[in-house]
């Protein structure tokens, strides 16, 4: 079945581009070209992507993402973002976008990209569920992770992550107290083809430990400066 992509672009021959490539390569495709009503097609169909752009109508980029992600909407986010606007996919990806293009770009970077973010998303977790199946589980300290379902216990508690922080959590407690380089998280969580940068490393980094420290002091992720990340679990505490 081909892929479905919501594109939310109001500029219209950007848009027609973006359509016309994708639609070459197969996937499906939404145009919007109003945050508003891109929001709200996005809240009532089902999509496997969704590539939206940050300078829109009614409601910007930022603000349509933060909705989303309110409404607990896994669906992969790529921002569009314009030319040397590092600011912008700093807040984008701290915002929950999967990744971002910068304009102008290549056909081949657009489609490189589109590629590797639904990859990496094909074994997204159920928005919701409500008792862990019985099945293979890592455990440490008072976190669990059941590495087939995609979720996290913590404290007797469901976390709630996106996969890709899902995937650095497991890589990082199956080697608890060893430093693990930004290069090999990259590498490993998002593929030696991944065209974007350590940055996105970082932001999923602070994202998980935020969740992290939210609920418990036992299993924190430490950075090692000019390193990477290290696991620790203090069993000494409560």
């Amino acid at each position: 079945m081909s892929k479905q992509i919501l594109v939310i672009e109001d500029e219209p021959t950007l848009a027609r581009l973006l359509s016309y490539n994708l639609s070459q390569e197969g996937y499906k495709t939404t145009l919007v070209d109003h945050g508003g009503a891109g929001l709200q097609t996005a809240l009532e169909l089902s999509f496997d992507l969704i590539i939206l752009d940050i300078m829109l109508p009614g409601m910007n980029g930022f603000e349509v993402l933060a909705k989303l992600k309110q409404k607990g909407v896994l669906t992969p986010v790529i921002i569009l973002t314009a030319r040397n606007a590092e600011e912008e996919v700093v807040q984008g990806l701290r915002a929950g976008a999967d990744d971002y293009i910068t304009k102008p770009f290549g056909v081949a970077e657009l489609l490189a990209r589109v590629s590797a973010v639904l990859r990496r998303s094909g074994s997204d977790m159920p928005l919701i569920a409500d008792e862990p199946e019985s099945g293979k589980v890592i455990q440490a300290a008072d976190l669990k992770i059941y590495p087939e379902k995609y979720e996290v216990v913590l404290n007797g508690e469901q976390i709630q992550l996106r996969p890709k922080e899902f995937e650095v959590l497991l890589y990082l407690v199956q080697r608890p107290g060893i430093v693990v380089t930004r290069d090999d998280l990259m590498n490993v969580v998002w593929g030696f083809d991944y065209v974007g940068g350590q940055r996105t490393v970082d932001v999923h980094v602070s994202s998980l430990r935020k969740k992290l420290e939210m609920n418990q002091e036992t299993v924190q992720i430490d950075s090692i400066r000019g390193l990477g990340y290290k696991l620790v679990i203090h069993t000494n505490k409560k």
